[in-house]
């Protein structure tokens, strides 16, 4: 299959995009279990993958992760063999295909679609192991961005260090899309999804090349929007038609002094995505003192432990399953050291998980 990763920054619309391609036949988008995000720094510590214990350790590891999803993958079965079988190199990325390949042929479609939008932090490693996938590139007004962020559970909370990750993302994004065919990435924008989503729709269908559908734009009803709203606090308006007004919040709910931070850490990529600054033009932007970044540093901690003392416990709770995976991997691994082909190689691979999870930029001209 030629799957379709969906890169950028969360908190900009990517659940509505997922449900929406998720009602065409041809393309399955299941709710993302984050795999090359949550799994990618621990690789090291499995040791030799071509090693069948380790590499089998790693398969039942992820299947584990998939089957611990908040939204559940309905009607698929992981049979740990099946899985390691399809993989045509020991890795992650490939144990990543084959598991999104059995849900695709259990939905009877021919491709999937992965929303795990921190997948753009490995897109060497998918262009080395797939054949030519397709990329959408889905992107929101990062000051709107900003307002979603402090109301949700996850992420950041001050203005200041959203812009500086957000900003990071769209530069990214916009660096692999100038490397990448057209024919195989595709900018979207939040703000055109909601103002006219028909139109949207159908630009989609021609760049996959396939039929448009009415019910993508009923996503709303479906079985899948359902569950997935009922997984979360975060994804509640899922089960909502297009909410065509839901742009431009910052000018109602973020104070100037937020947004004039926001404009003068990301403002460069405002101007390049097309969105006009309100309050700080170009070269005019704030400087912040060490002094002045240490209290960010603690308004951001203080404001992330108030919303999560408010966060349902349901939800916490959902949430914590693959987290607590992730933390028995971890004590595992620590206290079982995998064999590996030599120290060496150990701490190349442990290279190059820092670089692609890293602030470094890991997607360069020539590597793919």
């Amino acid at each position: 299959m030629k799957p379709i990763f969906m890169i950028g920054t969360q908190r900009s619309g990517s659940n509505l995009l997922r449900l929406m391609l998720n009602q065409l036949p041809a393309i399955a988008a299941p709710h993302p279990p984050h795999i090359l995000q949550r799994i990618m720094p621990l690789v090291p510590d499995y040791g030799d993958l071509a090693a069948p214990e380790n590499f089998s350790r790693l398969v039942d590891d992820i299947c584990r992760m998939v089957e611990l999803n908040p939204v559940p993958w309905e009607g698929v079965t992981l049979d740990r063999k099946d899985v390691a079988s399809r993989c045509r190199e020991k890795s992650l990325v490939a144990i990543h295909g084959a598991v999104y390949d059995i849900y695709a042929e259990a939905r009877k479609a021919k491709t999937w679609c992965c929303k795990s939008l921190a997948n753009i932090n490995f897109v060497p490693q998918i262009e080395a192991y797939f054949d030519k996938p397709q990329y959408i590139y889905l992107f929101r007004d990062g000051r709107d961005v900003a307002v979603s962020f402090r109301k949700a559970v996850v992420g950041e909370k001050h203005f200041y260090h959203i812009a500086r990750e957000w900003g990071a993302t769209q530069r990214l994004a916009l660096k692999i899309g100038s490397e990448i065919e057209p024919s195989r990435f595709l900018k979207v924008r939040y703000e055109d999804i909601i103002g006219e989503p028909e139109k949207m729709a159908n630009m989609l269908c021609d760049f996959f090349g396939v039929a448009y559908r009415k019910s993508m734009l009923e996503y709303h009803q479906a079985e899948e929007a359902k569950r997935t709203a009922s997984a979360s606090e975060l994804w509640l308006n899922v089960t909502r038609p297009v909410m065509k007004n839901n742009s431009r919040k910052f000018l109602l709910e973020a104070g100037e002094r937020d947004v004039r931070i926001f404009e003068s850490v990301a403002g460069d990529v405002l101007d390049a995505l097309g969105y006009d600054r309100v309050y700080v033009r170009k070269g005019e932007e704030l400087r912040f003192t060490d002094a002045e970044i240490a209290d960010f540093n603690a308004e951001n901690a203080r404001l992330k432990e108030e919303l999560r003392k408010l966060v349902d416990p349901a939800d916490l709770m959902r949430r914590d399953l693959q987290a607590g995976l992730l933390k028995e991997i971890q004590a595992r691994n620590a206290g079982h050291r995998p064999r590996v082909a030599g120290d060496g190689q150990l701490l190349a691979s442990k290279k190059e998980v820092q670089d692609v999870s890293g602030t470094a930029n890991p997607f360069k001209a020539g590597q793919h």
